[in-house]
This record gives structure tokens, C-alpha cells and sequence, in this order.
């Protein structure tokens, strides 16, 4: 009989719970064991874990974060860190794992299974920059707050004729700002992958007035290199560039916070049920994620280091469809 474990890593992603319990309960369906890991890689490290069995998942598909934890855990990059962890999967008599979480969580899996260790990554991330997969568990729930968000302040906008500049999460990533900003349609979107300097912002924004716009939009991701705070401090300055009376509202956590949307609770389910057939037939060492409708498996090695980028001409035909 098989004995596993699962945990949840980094930041947490609408839809993790959905693939714990579709993991916890295919695996039980092989007749396997199945240990829940709390807190992370800083878990196992503390060898915190509990034996799940089908109705410690029940209800939780619905439930966004995590109900296994989730914690930085700068020891496991460690050898030492490492070494604590393989010891207490031994002395449990563990001899698979599963790791749900995003890029940096996966150079840790990498790490783990260098070691010979067999380890199956999911890709849950809502910046969606995980190399190996099309999309990732929580991107598409992050996307629907902030369009949410975004929808909410066109309708204040559009009656106060003012500017609103929404500010949501992506520090090396801009998916969500690109994504949410065009289904807003925004007016300006600025992420890290392309620098919009704060005087460009204002001409757009100058510009949509006098074309007779009553309103307008602009998305900006937290780690664009020209944020909302150094964009505000500019229009302070050139107030009369701009047209519009402006307002910031920054989303910050609450985008991560969703309730799992259809989607993300599909693909979760898919993963994880997946990572239990691919331990079935004693393959891992790899990074399930998705490519078009299919789930795919990418090495570990190949995924820790390298991110996955965005395509920059949706932001072109984005600012096209501005006009």
C-alpha cells in the first residue's frame, strides 16, 4: 500500500482545496494512505502532519485559501532543511508526495526530487507565471475579483464622470491586470512586462476626455515599475493633463480571497486526480498543469528557474480597442 502526502505552498490560490480533495479522495479510492501536510514545507520540516481520510474533505470545494496552511519556508532550500523532511516522510514510511503551489514552491519540489524522492507539483499560482501550463489553479477566480472590482467602479465612474485607477496583484506577473483590463475594457493597463511611464497615463487619459469619454479605467499591477502610487503623485502634479477628476482604490489581498470559481474548481479536480494516476504508475518527478483542454506534465527540472510569460500583443490590440 501506498502512503502520500499533500501539501499546499506559498501564496495561497482559490481552488487549492478543490485539489486536495480530489487528491485525498482518488487516492483513497487506490486503497492508498494519504497524509495531509499542515503549513507547508515548514510542515514537514516540523513533521506536522495528519492521516485525511474522505470526510476531512468534505465541503471544502467551495472554499477558497487553504485548509492544510501554507507558510514561506526559507529552510527548505536548505540541505539541512531538506534532510529533516526526507527523514520524518521516512520515519512515517511516506514515499510520495504531492506539491501544490506556485514557482517558488516547485524549485522546491525540484529540490526534493533531485534527491530521488518522488514528488508531483500542481500549478497554483493566481499570477499565472508557472512554467509548464497554459493556466493555473486560481488564475481565473483572481481575474474575476478584480474584473468585478473594475466593473463596479465604471458604474461610479461613468455617474460621477470621473477616472478610477485600480491597482490589483502581479509583482513579476501581469496576467491579471492584462486579463481583468481587457474584459474591463480599461483604458490604460501597466504591468511589469512593459513600462508605462505616469506622463503617457495622463496624455491617454487627456486624450479619452477630449474624445468625449465620460469616464474611464486604468489598470495597474502592484509591481509595475511606474505603480499607483508614483502614477498619483505625478497626476497631482498635472492635474490639468488629465480631463477627469481621479481616484485610486488598491485590491491588494482581497483578490486572492475569491470563492473558487466553476473553472478553477474543474481544473483543481482534474489535477489532482491526475497526480494520483501518475503516481499509480510510479511517474513523477513532474509538474502537472494544463495546455489547451489537455493535462500535460512538464520535469521539475525544466520548470524550477524559469517562469512563464505573458503575450505582450494582447496589450497592443488592448490599447487599439481603448480608442
Amino acid at each position: 500500500m501506498k502512503r502520500i502526502a499533500i501539501l499546499t505552498s506559498g501564496g495561497d490560490a482559490p481552488g487549492m482545496n478543490a485539489a486536495v480533495r480530489a487528491a485525498t479522495r482518488a487516492a483513497l479510492a487506490q486503497g492508498w494512505q494519504i497524509h495531509g501536510v499542515r503549513n507547508g514545507y515548514a510542515g514537514l520540516i516540523a513533521d506536522n502532519m495528519e492521516l485525511l481520510r474522505a470526510r476531512n474533505v468534505g465541503g471544502i470545494i467551495q472554499r477558497g485559501g487553504t485548509v492544510l496552511g501554507s507558510a514561506r519556508c526559507p529552510e527548505f532550500l536548505e540541505a539541512e532543511g531538506r534532510a529533516r523532511a526526507l527523514h520524518n516522510l521516512a520515519r512515517r514510511k511516506i514515499n510520495a508526495l504531492i506539491v501544490i503551489g506556485g514557482n517558488g514552491s516547485q524549485t522546491g519540489s525540484s529540490l526534493l526530487a533531485a534527491t530521488g524522492f518522488p514528488v508531483i507539483g500542481l500549478a497554483s499560482t493566481i499570477d499565472n507565471d508557472v512554467f509548464g501550463t497554459d493556466v493555473s489553479i486560481g488564475v481565473d477566480t483572481a481575474v474575476n475579483v478584480t474584473l468585478e472590482a473594475i466593473d463596479r467602479l465604471r458604474t461610479t465612474g461613468a455617474s460621477h464622470q470621473r477616472a478610477f485607477l485600480v491597482e490589483t496583484m502581479g509583482r513579476r506577473c501581469g496576467h491579471i491586470a492584462l486579463f481583468a483590463g481587457i474584459a474591463g475594457g480599461a483604458e490604460v493597463i501597466a504591468i511589469p512586462e512593459r513600462e508605462v511611464r505616469p506622463q503617457e497615463v495622463a496624455e491617454r487619459l487627456g486624450a479619452a476626455y477630449e474624445r468625449g469619454k465620460t469616464h474611464a479605467i486604468v489598470v495597474v499591477a502592484e509591481g509595475a515599475r511606474h505603480g499607483a502610487q508614483a502614477m498619483m503623485r505625478y497626476f497631482a502634479k498635472h492635474r490639468d493633463k488629465i480631463g477627469f477628476e481621479l481616484r485610486v482604490t488598491t485590491l491588494g489581498h482581497v483578490v486572492r480571497g475569491g470563492i473558487p470559481s466553476a473553472f478553477d474548481r474543474v481544473l483543481a479536480t482534474r489535477l489532482g486526480a491526475a497526480a494520483i494516476d501518475w503516481l499509480a504508475r510510479d511517474a513523477a518527478g513532474m509538474l502537472l498543469g494544463m495546455r489547451g483542454s489537455d493535462i500535460v506534465a512538464t520535469p521539475l527540472e525544466e520548470v524550477a528557474g524559469n517562469t512563464r510569460s505573458i503575450d505582450i500583443a494582447l496589450l497592443d490590440m488592448a490599447r487599439v480597442l481603448a480608442q
